[in-house]
């Protein structure tokens, strides 16, 4: 067995259908098997994967583990050389699979690899990550990578081979067994939100090195397996947090502070923008409502079940 090909579902039956036919229409020259953990779905995602697609392995769980927890759960099943973990949302394209598996395989310090992800149009979206600090959170990312684009490579650069990266967007992500021998699975603490940063922030720790393969093309339809709502906001803010704390312990006050600052700028933008418009942006209003919500999660001590 080659690659072991690991989706987590939650309540995403159509794209998870199409993701798996994409697999199978798309990966052709090395053997591969698909396992499916689902965070207990109730629109009968797999019963329809049972139906279409009986080849694929299952692990049913009774309640929403999470991201990092349900995918270590087929990890520690797997066989292979490698694993592949996969959104619901993405759609492989021909040979994608095939060459992060060959450039895994000629270099043998990659722990792991990715490829571009792409919006439906094919123009291309982030798919690589600078790991946080200070810098990111006082500077505007996008800055960033104009000002300094071989520090912090985006999408805007065009890329002709593979470059050596800080992390990957975990959307369509090749994992070296051996490496994950070396360093462990996923933190279970990250429910989901930089699980895959803090895991390749570990390899480079123990010597293993992190790629960017821009021949390897994936549709990703972004944000559908997590939303952009309050809910997926506090989430991101929480994990990003179990980050700073874990990897920046003396400087974890000051960061959440800046952090805190910077999302009380963006809540007095958002009402100035609903002020200038009379109310009329639709855009502008939701976003002065999440930026509240967050204000007032913070307020009462970013408490766990919100």
């Amino acid at each position: 067995m080659d690659v072991c090909i690991i989706i987590v579902n939650w309540n995403t039956k159509k794209l998870l259908l199409d993701c798996i036919r994409s697999i199978h229409e798309t990966v052709k020259n090395i053997s591969f098997e698909i396992w499916l953990v689902d965070n207990a779905s109730t629109d009968g995602s797999l019963e329809a994967v049972k139906q279409n697609y009986p080849d694929v392995n299952i692990i049913r769980n009774k309640k929403n583990l999470g991201f990092a927890a349900a995918n270590n759960m087929a990890l520690e099943k797997m066989r292979g050389q490698y694993a592949l973990l996969l959104n619901t949302d993405t759609i492989l394209t021909n040979g994608a699979v095939e060459d992060l598996f060959d450039f895994m395989e000629k270099n043998s310090d990659a722990g792991m690899a990715c490829g571009q992800l792409l919006n439906k149009d094919g123009s291309k979206q982030n798919s690589v990550a600078n790991f946080p600090g200070i810098h990111s959170l006082i500077c505007n990312e996008s800055l960033l990578q104009i000002l300094f684009p071989k520090k912090f490579p985006g999408k805007r650069r065009e890329y002709k081979k593979p470059v050596e990266v800080d992390s990957c967007i975990g959307a369509c992500l090749m994992v070296r067994k051996k490496a994950m021998d070396e360093v462990g699975l996923l933190d279970k603490r990250y429910f989901f939100f930089f699980e895959e940063t803090d895991w390749a922030y570990r390899m480079k720790q123990a010597g293993w090195k992190i790629y960017f393969v821009p021949s390897a093309k994936i549709f990703h339809i972004q944000g559908q397996t997590v939303g952009h709502n309050v809910v997926s906001r506090i989430m991101f803010y929480r994990s990003r947090y179990i980050y700073f704390k874990k990897w920046y312990k003396n400087s974890y006050p000051l960061i959440r502070l800046i952090i805190f600052v910077r999302l009380l700028i963006n809540t007095i933008l958002s009402l100035a923008g609903v002020v200038a418009t009379f109310g009329m942006n639709a855009g502008i209003r939701r976003k002065l409502s999440v930026y509240s919500r967050l204000i007032l999660w913070h307020l009462v001590g970013c408490p766990e079940d919100r």
